[in-house]
């Protein structure tokens, strides 16, 4: 069983927060291979941070961005926006200053997002 993250209930979360409780919604549900890519510091990134994992099979791909949600939602916080979810082969869930993708591993290897932003500093972490 994975760690609980406790969050104090508030509407915002500070990105660290953010991502740690993400990241312990993904080891709740067996996600492999994650990793958090920081992007502060780069010019022109989109967001100050991506979390990246994969499931096994599409069902564990929803399962895992549904867990997230849920979790998050717990928090108040809602995703501005949610895409992918019918095939989950890649779903992208963005929370402004977190993105999360979950990927299907084939998915994940056509578009190698860890190489588009090698400039980042990665984090990455254990599954459970």
């Amino acid at each position: 069983m994975s760690t609980q993250v406790k969050v104090k209930r508030r509407s915002k979360l500070v990105a660290e927060e953010l991502t740690d409780l993400i990241v312990d919604s993904i080891q709740e549900i067996k996600g492999k291979h994650i990793v958090r890519l920081d992007l502060r510091l780069l010019e022109d990134a989109p967001t100050d941070f991506f979390i990246i994992c994969e499931g096994t099979s599409t069902t564990q791909v929803k399962g895992i961005s549904d867990n997230i949600q849920r979790r998050l939602k717990e928090t108040g916080l809602l995703p501005s926006h949610v895409e992918g979810e019918r095939n989950a082969l890649w779903i992208c869930l963005d929370y402004f200053t977190v993105v999360v993708h979950v990927f299907y591993p084939e998915t994940r290897h056509f578009y190698e997002l860890e190489d588009l932003w090698g400039d980042a500093t990665i984090t990455e972490y254990d599954s459970l």
